[in-house]
């Protein structure tokens, strides 16, 4: 039996998860979706970029879990990657879906296109990362009760989980890992990604969907987190033309 410990992105607490635990769960493997410090209900705590690696290190060791597979979303995968160096023998695999990886001396804020302009948000919101409008959502597959879902529940994010720089012990290709590219959001994984996939590392799976693909296609993200704890041959295709893709039927309005 694996256990999950799923971590979402910015401005998303353990909420964000509710359409895949119960896959998971139903499966046979335990399932943990996890609230950040300084977001959701864990808003009243104090939290920068350790605080978060602290906080799935914690998940894994409060609750003695073995076999863990920690999957780390967007923003998530910054501290996710990190703390997976930090369990040892208790990981079983890495997933990152459609997220930023840990680079050590750089932060989340040095990897995306603008990050000036990110600082300049922070500084204007009191150093927090205000959630992202309803209409920021388009053209990711998502349907209007999801954006809604999302737009109601999101809170601000911890700006200083952003600026500080990770800490790596080891080259990221020692981790067993898994990526999860969405193509709706971006069709090419970050250049470190493409590197280690190429290099035989690590996994690379394909979802026709956009960013949030825990709302608009869980059941398809369920599986390809069940499948990733079988064994696979490190950063190879699942067919001999390309990435493994996962595909289904698009969702409609609820």
């Amino acid at each position: 039996m694996a256990n999950f410990v799923l971590v979402a992105g910015a401005w998303l607490g353990s909420w964000a998860w509710d359409d895949v635990v119960p896959e998971l769960r139903a499966a046979g493997h335990g399932a943990y979706p996890l609230t950040l410090s300084g977001l959701a209900g864990q808003r009243a705590v104090p939290a920068g970029q350790r605080e978060h690696v602290a906080d799935v290190v914690a998940a894994v060791e409060e609750h003695d879990l073995r076999e863990v597979v920690l999957v780390g979303h967007s923003y998530s995968g910054v501290p996710v990657g990190q703390a997976a160096e930090r369990i040892g023998d208790r990981l079983a695999r890495l997933v990152l879906v459609d997220a930023d990886v840990p680079v050590t001396g750089e932060s989340f804020a040095d990897g995306i296109p603008e990050p000036a302009g990110l600082r300049a948000d922070l500084a204007a919101h009191g150093g927090w990362w205000p959630p992202l409008p309803p209409a920021d959502f388009a053209g990711q597959g998502l349907t209007t009760g999801q954006i809604a879902r999302i737009a109601e529940r999101a809170t601000p994010h911890p700006g200083a989980s952003l600026t500080e720089p990770a800490v790596l012990e080891g080259p990221l290709s020692a981790l067993p890992a898994v990526y999860v590219k969405c193509l709706l959001d971006w069709p090419e994984p970050p250049p470190v990604v493409a590197a280690l996939v190429a290099d035989g590392h690590w996994r690379l799976v394909e979802l026709d969907t956009g960013h949030w693909p825990m709302f608009s296609r869980p059941a398809e993200l369920a599986r390809i987190l069940l499948e990733s704890v079988r064994p696979v041959r490190p950063g190879g295709p699942a067919r001999s033309d390309g990435p493994a893709r996962a595909d289904g039927p698009a969702q409609t309005d609820r």
